[in-house]
């Protein structure tokens, strides 16, 4: 009896599955492009409204190469029935509705035309899921964008938070081991005057001139504009110094130009001092990598000399 039981009910999930896979509906576009609702929205747009939608795009292995998740920023496209609907593509982008749920599997190159990544072949087949998030006018985009804005950077300034901690320890074990003794601001920057100029104090809008030494925690020197020093560490470029690439590197002080910490560093300095900057990464490239050696989260350190203030 148990059995029976048991048997009737797997008979009547299959029933119930079986049911909403049927009720999915499968279009096919002008040109054979085959895609099917996962769930069909109501609601199309009005012309000059915009449709903010997530997009995945993946290859026939599953791989991902877009998606507006990770970007963390949605596709929208503003709606004209005007528009003309060359591709297949045009076709579906420009029918969405609001809270459509739409999978296509079709070739590379009915999606992408002349512009197949390099990745792809013309015959590969690709996956993609579209889910629209909303239908807007332009003040209710507006207000939506602003809103995500908003929320990455406090998200962004809580993780930055988190890696100063993080970056503030790692430094000063690096400062203890070296016996180092620097001064910390309010920001998490350190610094250490190694000797004392004579010349005017930097401020705000004044043009520096500033030769340097930058590595990474670990003493990797990553770039410098000292020939000698760039020689003795076995990146030496003979074409940099052709154009004359071994100089002082003028820079207009707290304008945002260069990263926070060298505004910030440089704007404690005067002519013909020499400073060691300690730089933690949110006051450098933060998570992103700068290319290079230097990859997300880095700490900075750079060797300075102000050779001449301009005010």
């Amino acid at each position: 009896m148990k059995k029976i039981k048991s048997t009737l009910l797997l008979a009547v999930i299959l029933t119930a599955t079986l049911g909403l896979v049927s009720c999915k509906k499968t279009k096919t576009t002008s040109d054979g492009i085959e895609y099917t609702y996962i769930k069909e929205g109501k609601i199309s747009p009005k012309n000059g409204e915009f449709i903010l939608y997530n997009l995945i795009v993946k290859t026939d292995k599953d791989s991902v190469f877009i998606s507006t998740y990770e970007q963390e920023m949605p596709g929208y496209l503003q709606f004209n029935d005007s528009l003309p609907r060359e591709t297949g593509m045009d076709e579906i982008f420009l029918g969405l509705k609001k809270a459509d749920s739409i999978y296509i599997e079709t070739v590379a190159q009915k999606v992408f035309r002349d512009n197949i990544p390099f990745f792809l072949t013309a015959d590969q087949k690709i996956k993609i899921q579209i889910g629209v998030i909303d239908v807007l006018d332009q003040e209710g985009v507006e207000a939506y964008f602003m809103a995500l804005q908003d929320a990455q950077m406090k998200k962004m300034a809580e993780s930055s938070a988190v890696q100063l901690q993080t970056d503030v320890k790692l430094i000063e074990e690096y400062l203890a081991e070296n016996n180092i003794q620097a001064t910390k601001t309010e920001s998490g920057l350190f610094y250490v005057i190694e000797k004392e100029g004579t010349g005017p104090a930097i401020e705000a809008g004044d043009l520096a001139f500033v030769h340097y030494a930058g590595y990474l925690l670990d003493g990797t020197l990553f770039d410098t504009s000292l020939k000698d020093v760039a020689q003795a560490n076995g990146v030496f470029s003979e074409q940099r110094d052709a154009v004359g690439g071994y100089a002082p590197f003028d820079v207009m002080v707290g304008q945002g130009r260069v990263i926070p910490g060298w505004d910030e560093g440089l704007a404690l300095l005067k002519k013909g001092d020499k400073a060691k900057l300690i730089i933690p990464s949110p006051l450098a490239y933060g998570e992103r990598a700068a290319g290079g050696a230097i990859g997300p989260n880095s700490i900075l350190i750079f060797d300075v000399e102000i050779t001449d203030v301009q005010k």
